[in-house]
């Protein structure tokens, strides 16, 4: 399960007021990976506990074009600097304006405004893609992405204490969650 990887943006410096946000390709799927391993042994973001292989990522890429939910990267200088997407929450027919979402960022691009971006961009199209409510589910220790998210309305809608067993310790996880108007 993927978790949200960055922290609160500061301003901007020159390097990253051009970031385009463009539909991920399955040939930016090395950085993409590079950048999610990256999260793993800091043990702030992802649950999962090894790194990933491009390999292993490939259906789980593939997935998104086939249930329509969007996986769009951050690029500066035409180098991804970070991705967001959209996940079903729960497969339920109940649950489908519902998504999940998960934003990474490269850790040289943290705190300048890259996640943002991708929320903001997350935030207003989602609408037109049936989504109504968007959730995030971020560990009680990250608490970058915690006060980003709240920054961008989102409420923290749940907590389950010590789900996720990390080297021995035992972490909290927050569901963040925000209601989008309908289209």
């Amino acid at each position: 399960m993927n978790r949200i990887a960055f922290e609160e943006p500061r301003s901007a410096p020159a390097a990253t007021t051009n970031i385009i946000i463009r539909d991920a390709l399955e040939s930016d799927l090395p950085v993409i990976v590079d950048i999610y391993n990256a999260t793993v042994p800091t043990r702030m973001v992802t649950a999962e506990l090894e790194p990933t292989t491009v390999e292993a990522r490939l259906p789980w890429f593939r997935e998104h074009s086939l249930d329509q939910h969007p996986f769009w990267v951050a690029e500066n200088d035409f180098c991804v600097i970070g991705w967001l997407d959209f996940k079903k929450f729960l497969p339920r027919c109940a649950y489908r304006g519902t998504a999940e979402i998960s934003v990474y960022v490269d850790e040289k691009f943290r705190r300048q405004g890259v996640g943002r971006r991708l929320l903001e961009k997350a935030i207003v199209r989602a609408p037109s893609l049936g989504i109504t409510a968007i959730v995030g589910l971020i560990f009680a220790h990250n608490e970058p992405s915690l006060k980003l998210f709240g920054r961008l309305g989102f409420h923290r809608w749940g907590f389950l204490p010590r789900i996720a067993q990390l080297d021995g310790n035992k972490c909290d996880l927050v569901i963040m969650g925000r209601h989008l108007p309908a289209r």
